[in-house]
């Protein structure tokens, strides 16, 4: 590899980022609820030497409208849980990272911190999170305690409105965020002893109440899990407005933002690293990677990617629509646009393949050796952890150092 290496991870969603992927050539509908059909794309992207994979989830099924939930029975409903599926993933992968989603305003942090842990101890150091609000106030029907903002059309209508009325809840999930890492940390890496000789199998020393107060919850800890083989698993979020610019400043390792041109995309960096200066994070303590989302539709021969997206609109009634940046072409022109994007500042790319598995054998067949021949993609796995092939240092426990 000649130049700096460009990061790529892909998420993975049902049959595909279109509406209608289900229903296109090559869709495996009958098996999007089965582990096999997960395994197979995890291995191909881990074929393709990617960074890591997402996997989404939601409280609640699928909905063609993002704030509230739809009857629509002509697109994939419908999930398994995201991070119990990357669980029986781990064993069956040996180098991608594995980064499921869950909501953190109705999930106790101290379940997600030993989920996350066991998630990363499965895979040998693979694994990340997505931590993800409540958008839909339906979600809150499902547990009965609490309700959330309901998002109006016109909200929806612009990221920064939106922002502003969940900043309660961004505000809350700093605090989750804050408490998981915590309890990661509440193991020192060498509380384990296991001599059984002496009969001594922890160091209950090296287990640290985290004693967390604040005005959404109190967690005395420790965790059950030992310390994740990370130290800290990777945190990402999705942003698309200040308020997430400023969770991801004050809570992630990883930020996924949706440009659209590197005009864009240098604004919006310039947004973030606002962000970051207003909550006064070190980057040089603590960096903060930026990955743009582009939704991809790959074809090898010219015009095949729109003519593809046009059958699926048709079968969709609809246009395909989306936050993220709708590229259709070669894999020569999306290398083209990636490494123009990079000039803005951009450390890699999470890629949405429209539809699976067309879509992602594209990527790791067509695209990731075109950006090999370029000199900008790796040739074989250097790390053995997430944490590793984003040259992102293993953290100390804060209660060890103290």
């Amino acid at each position: 590899m000649t130049g700096t290496p460009l990061h790529l991870a892909v998420a993975l969603n049902d049959a595909g980022w279109h509406p209608a992927a289900w229903r296109a050539e090559g869709a495996r509908p009958g098996a999007l609820f089965t582990a096999g059909y997960w395994a197979e794309l995890v291995g191909e992207a881990e074929r393709g030497l990617l960074d890591f994979v997402t996997l989404e989830d939601a409280l609640g099924p699928q909905s063609a409208a993002f704030h509230r939930p739809d009857d629509r029975t002509d697109q994939v409903r419908g999930g398994l849980d995201a991070v119990l599926l990357a669980a029986r993933l781990a064993p069956l992968t040996t180098h991608i990272g594995l980064v499921p989603t869950t909501n953190v305003t109705h999930t106790e942090p101290f379940h997600l911190a030993v989920g996350i842990a066991t998630l990363d101890h499965a895979g040998r150091g693979r694994a990340g999170w997505r931590p993800q609000i409540a958008s839909r106030a339906a979600d809150a029907a499902h547990f009965g305690r609490r309700t959330t903002p309901q998002l109006t059309d016109d909200d929806v209508r612009d990221p920064e409105l939106i922002a502003a009325r969940l900043r309660p809840l961004f505000a809350e999930a700093v605090d989750v965020v804050e408490v998981v890492r915590r309890l990661w940390d509440s193991w020192e890496d060498d509380a384990e002893i296991r001599d059984a000789a002496t009969g001594r199998f922890i160091d209950r020393g090296k287990l640290h109440h985290i004693d967390f107060e604040g005005p959404h919850f109190r967690v005395r800890g420790p965790s059950i899990t030992p310390r994740p083989p990370q130290g800290q698993p990777l945190v990402t979020s999705l942003a698309h407005a200040s308020t997430p610019y400023e969770f991801a400043a004050r809570a992630s390792d990883v930020v996924f933002v949706t440009p659209h041109g590197r005009a864009s995309a240098e604004a919006v960096l310039a947004q973030v690293d606002e962000a970051v200066e207003r909550t006064g994070r070190d980057l040089r303590a603590w960096p903060l990677k930026r990955f743009a989302d582009v939704l991809v539709l790959l074809d090898e021969e010219p015009g095949a990617a729109a003519r593809r997206k046009a059958r699926l609109d048709a079968l969709a009634g609809a246009e395909l629509a989306s936050d993220a940046e709708i590229f259709t072409g070669t894999p020569g022109e999306l290398a083209d646009l990636l490494l123009d994007w990079r000039a803005a500042g951009l450390d890699g790319f999470r890629l949405r393949p429209a539809a699976l598995p067309h879509d992602l054998a594209a990527i790791t067949r067509g695209l990731v050796p075109e950006l090999r021949r370029r000199g900008v993609f790796r040739t074989a796995y250097d790390a053995t952890t997430l944490r590793g092939h984003l040259g992102l240092p293993r953290p100390g426990s804060r209660y060890g150092a103290a």
